[in-house]
């Protein structure tokens, strides 16, 4: 829901809150320290309140931005607020920039890994789009005084009208006067935070769109809510329940309230847009276009960022052509999920595990990938109701409104609340660009006399006529023996390995039946059960059928036009600091 509306940057420790905190604790460190002064002047004239309060809301700032943990965007904020404060204690000013950079080299020096973080380039590219965009510093308040004021301000009881005869003094006096002065000064900062955050949404959307594939079209409305809600209420709450703890509950019901207008504005049917990811010209294009739509520049110069959005935008990924299909497993630890592509089709084989009540392979891994790709599920296979084969439903069933849902589950279960399922069943067939699938078990009569999950995992075979794959879930020795029955339906070219490689499954007659030159084994990092287990690598290894476990291989993909080949991400994308896996 946040990040549909784009306020997620307001629901973590971020900059404003590191910056709200801090001038909190310095008025409050300098209004003690003049009271001080009663009892021991010394200490006032050893050092001034209001350096006492700047230093002082700078140290609890720090501890703030630490107890928090330490992110990217509280870092940029304190090594900012650092040089800010210190340069006013020296007398000194820099330029914004001067700051910026220096945020910014100070932040990559300690970390340099935070180059490869979206926090990085979110909060500093909102940061210096801000003080980019914003008016012209070409005039500079003195040394401990105003700035002089702009053109056009208001100031006192008395305004200033231009009229044909010149200049004439306008009392604020009277209903109509009183509308203009509330409206010169409320109206001014309201344009002007619209603005800000009209500058930044169109910055920061070509940089969303490289980092999360998604972008949102309520942001800006959303934003004009949220940020003052949680900014003037929430988060002041959350600290002042620090000295009285029932202001939380006030706090939790703000937030509550803000939670169903988001939640409002998510459900609408274009609250947000993703699109596929496209490669990094495409990515770099799109960022310099927005930043050149979003600086202070000509509109002759700016509307050349026009084109350069377009293939960020417009990009789509490379599909199987008509009669192929591919297979992508992805790397969801102890569980099955596997995404077949068709040329205009797309079907997703089971949704991996439920890692926590708050964590799923739908939220972590699933759902991204989707989104990266492009994709827009035709069908959702559940094999089985295990939940390291359904954990991640909820969250792809909710982001993929349009997908049927094929399983074995029972009709009491909860997926059945948040959409009616087809049940599986020996002898369903169709075809999609030229590729057949045809579902081998469980038979009908099955649901009235199996109870195990196990035994009624849904099978898949999908074959072009050339090359075939077969999806069997967690099928065990038993049923792998009546599927045996028919061995023709399963000579398979890629075998997803029954039951993740545990030892009541992939048995000999079973192997021996479908012949897969290649089988990948979906199962997690050194797992509990200590699958797939040593009896039945052995098995795979006597008929020499090459076994590819994920926890080597990472997300695998395989193509029915080089059926001979998968193609392993951890390898493809290996890192320095990795050692080449064995083979």
């Amino acid at each position: 829901m946040f990040r549909a509306t784009g306020v997620a940057h307001l629901m973590s420790i971020s900059g404003l809150h590191i910056t709200m905190f801090a001038w909190a604790a310095s008025w409050l460190i300098g209004a003690l320290w003049r009271r001080s002064a009663r009892l021991t002047p010394r200490l006032c004239l050893a050092l001034p309140a209001s350096r006492a309060g700047a230093l002082g809301g700078l140290l609890l700032a720090v501890l703030y931005a630490l107890f928090s943990g330490w992110g990217v965007p509280a870092q940029r904020t304190i090594w900012m607020l650092a040089t800010v404060v210190l340069l006013r204690q020296s007398g000194r000013q820099w330029p914004w920039g001067q700051t910026w950079l220096l945020a910014m080299a100070v932040v990559v020096a300690l970390d340099p890994w935070a180059l490869m973080q979206a926090g990085f380039w979110l909060s500093f590219v909102a940061v210096g789009v801000l003080f980019a965009a914003g008016p012209a510093q070409g005039k500079q308040a003195p040394s401990g005084g105003r700035e002089p004021r702009e053109a056009g301000e208001r100031g006192g009881d008395v305004a200033t009208d231009s009229g044909a005869g010149g200049v004439r003094p306008q009392r604020a006096e009277g209903r109509f006067d009183l509308k203009n002065g509330l409206a010169s000064r409320f109206l001014p900062p309201l344009l002007h935070a619209a603005r800000e955050q009209w500058v930044v949404t169109l910055a920061l959307t070509p940089l969303s769109l490289l980092l999360f594939n998604q972008v949102s079209l309520v942001g800006l409305l959303a934003n004009a809510v949220a940020i003052p809600w949680v900014t003037l209420l929430v988060t002041p709450l959350a600290m002042l329940g620090v000295l009285w703890a029932p202001l939380w509950d006030v706090a939790a019901w703000a937030v509550g309230l803000l939670a169903l207008l988001l939640q409002w504005l998510a459900s609408w049917p274009l609250a947000s847009v993703s699109v596929a990811a496209a490669p990094l010209w495409c990515a770099v294009a799109g960022v310099l276009g927005g930043a050149l739509l979003a600086l202070r520049l000509p509109w002759h110069w700016r509307v050349l960022g026009l084109p350069l959005l377009l293939p960020v935008l417009l990009w789509q990924p490379v599909r199987p052509a008509p009669g192929q299909f591919e297979l992508l497993a992805a790397d969801i630890g102890q569980g099955n999920a596997v995404l077949v592509r068709t040329a205009s089709h797309s079907l997703l084989y089971d949704t991996g595990p439920r890692f926590s009540r708050e964590s799923d392979a739908g939220h972590r891994v699933l759902v991204p990938l989707l989104r990266a790709l492009g994709e827009r599920l035709d069908l959702l296979v559940l094999s089985h109701r295990d939940s390291d084969h359904i954990g991640g439903a909820p969250a792809v069933l909710a982001m993929q409104p349009q997908a049927r849902l094929l399983s074995s589950i029972e009709d009491s279960h909860p997926l059945q609340a948040l959409r009616p399922s087809t049940r599986c069943a020996a002898g369903q067939h169709w075809v999609w660009d030229g590729v057949s699938f045809d579902v081998l078990h469980p038979d009908a009569a099955d649901y009235r006399e199996v109870s195990k999950s196990n035994a009624m995992s849904c099978v898949l075979r999908i074959s072009n006529g050339g090359q075939t794959a077969l999806l069997v879930g967690d099928i065990e020795a038993a049923q792998e023996l009546r599927l045996s029955s028919v061995p023709a339906s399963l000579k398979a070219d890629f075998l997803l390995v029954p039951h993740h490689g545990s030892k009541t499954s992939s048995s000999a007659l079973f192997l021996d039946a479908v012949q897969p030159p290649l089988a990948l084994a979906q199962a997690g990092y050194r797992n509990r059960f200590g699958h797939p287990v040593a009896s039945v690598v052995a098995r795979y290894d006597e008929r020499g059928i090459r076994l590819v476990r994920s926890p080597q291989c990472g997300a695998a993909s395989w193509q029915s036009q080089k059926p001979a080949e998968l193609d392993c991400q951890r390898q493809a994308g290996l890192r320095y600091w990795q050692h080449l896996p064995e083979p």
